[in-house]
């Protein structure tokens, strides 16, 4: 409903993809978490920048499904680029994801 009414990148709609997939996450569905956590990044990425604490925090979420998948490299690559970034913003008083 959000997406058809304020749009696929409005941040409302992201923040619900989003929660969506830490549903999907929780259930077990990691492919299907893992396709919305991509698409949330991607969006936010193009939508709010590269370092926007949003787009990090997605970026952790797809972090952890990928580990979840045993896709440890990948995953460790995503972290650490929203660790440095999120250590770039906040200083050494990250808020906890």
């Amino acid at each position: 409903m959000r997406e058809r009414v304020l749009g696929n990148e409005h941040p409302s709609t992201l923040t619900s993809m989003n929660n969506l997939a830490l549903v999907q996450r929780d259930q077990g569905k990691y492919d299907e978490a893992e396709q919305m956590y991509r698409e949330v990044v991607e969006v936010r990425e193009k939508v709010l920048g590269k370092e926007h604490p949003d787009t990090l925090t997605s970026m952790s979420y797809l972090a952890a499904v990928l580990i979840d998948q045993s896709q440890y490299e990948e995953a460790e690559k995503i972290q650490a680029v929203a660790v440095v970034g999120m250590l770039r913003i906040w200083g050494s008083s990250i808020p906890p994801v």
